[in-house]
């Protein structure tokens, strides 16, 4: 099976996660303590509120089984702007879109449910829909070191940028910033470079975060601020003041190995992923403080996703044993775990979730879809419980 290996990034390089153990759900026990003053006394339940508990009641809606006989491993999942397009790339060189309401209309295996596939010339590590242009335009970066956007209706190519010295492209990112748009890219060359998009793709700036290190995630701040979150091979992330690019305005300094990931959850906190196995919330507003360290899900070699909902409060992870953990924002342990597929009863199962996307448009409902290694798509669906 051929996957998305962190190893192949200099510098620690990443990408990919799936499940050899049941599809159920997990749930934390009570957790009491005793009076250490009498050995009669009895137990004493702790506060509720300082219990990991997951709020939504989540649940396996739709599955999506690969159509491919050869590798297949998903490396990118998004949500369109009104959240109803899904849209997934990765190692078999194609751009799939699915209709989220057709998936969820029922419970069978979706193996041919796509509403349009786009063959594209390389594998792909990276999707980001166009914010200004309604859904119909996504962008793309392959294995490559292109940046490809694509129309999505007519499904074919409407420009490119070949910018990276032919080195992979790991994460590409857009934002509408006082009425420009703005597009990013981050690759194993060390470098991130930003664009107009509506200008030919000219190149405006690029910056070099971690000296040379392969840059694995950029994210624009998604709330319209001039913040870039980078996530570097050099076991840091960076953000910076897109109005003046020179240095970072922060360095987050605290993960051992190569950081994945780096998204915001708000304009004031950022959630990084790294393959030494941990997450970590970040509050960048007083002294790049970390609120917080997410551990349970196993990732040491592969990039296996993150997605936060902003709205709900969750931060998900795939997983290098091929489960899907969601945490809440407010405790470090993960508060619902779900294998994807079924187990391998022989023991020889190396499959790992290798992306993952929660939909952003709903507050009272929330929505969670997973990939894995081996191509197949699980939608999961809840409210609050």
């Amino acid at each position: 099976m051929e996957a998305l290996f962190c190893s192949e990034i200099p510098n620690n390089n990443i990408r990919s996660s799936i499940n050899d153990l049941s599809s159920s759900s997990y749930t934390w026990p009570m957790i009491m303590t005793s009076s250490s003053s009498s050995s009669s006394s009895s137990p004493t339940i702790m506060n509720i509120e300082n219990i990991p508990r997951c709020d939504w009641d989540l649940s396996l809606s739709a599955v999506v089984s690969s159509a491919s006989s050869g590798s297949d491993a998903i490396g990118a999942i998004e949500f369109d702007p009104t959240g109803e397009i899904i849209a997934t790339g990765g190692i078999a060189r194609k751009i799939r879109s699915y209709r989220l309401s057709s998936l969820l209309e029922s419970r069978d295996d979706h193996v041919t449910a796509s509403e349009s596939c786009i063959c594209t010339p390389a594998k792909l590590s990276s999707l980001k829909w166009r914010p200004d242009l309604s859904g119909r335009v996504i962008g793309s970066g392959d294995y490559d070191g292109v940046v490809t956007e694509y129309d999505v209706e007519k499904q074919v190519p409407v420009s490119e940028r070949d910018e990276h010295g032919g080195r992979r492209i790991w994460s590409v990112d857009y934002t509408l910033y006082n009425g420009s748009l703005i597009g990013a890219s981050g690759s194993d060359d060390g470098t991130v470079q930003m664009w107009d998009p509506r200008n030919g793709g000219t190149l405006e700036e690029t910056v070099r975060p971690g000296g040379g290190a392969a840059i694995c995630s950029v994210e624009f701040d998604p709330f319209g601020g001039s913040s870039l979150a980078v996530g570097c091979a050099d076991r840091n992330a960076y953000v910076y003041d897109i109005r003046r690019l020179v240095d970072p305005l922060i360095v987050l300094d605290g993960h051992t190995k190569t950081v994945t990931y780096a998204q915001f959850m708000d304009s004031h906190t950022i959630v990084t992923g790294s393959t030494d196995g941990s997450l970590k919330q970040w509050d960048i507003d007083n002294g790049r403080r970390v609120v917080r360290t997410y551990r349970g899900h196993v990732n040491s070699r592969n990039f296996v996703g993150l997605s936060v909902w902003r709205h709900g409060g969750l931060v998900v992870s795939g997983s290098e044993d091929n489960q899907v953990f969601v945490y809440d924002k407010r405790w470090e342990e993960p508060v619902w775990v779900w294998g994807l597929g079924q187990p391998n009863l022989f023991g020889s199962d190396r499959r790992f979730v290798s992306s993952v996307c929660l939909r952003q448009v709903d507050e009272d409902w929330c929505t969670l879809v997973a990939g894995g290694s081996d191509g197949a798509l699980e939608i999961f669906s809840g409210k609050r419980s």
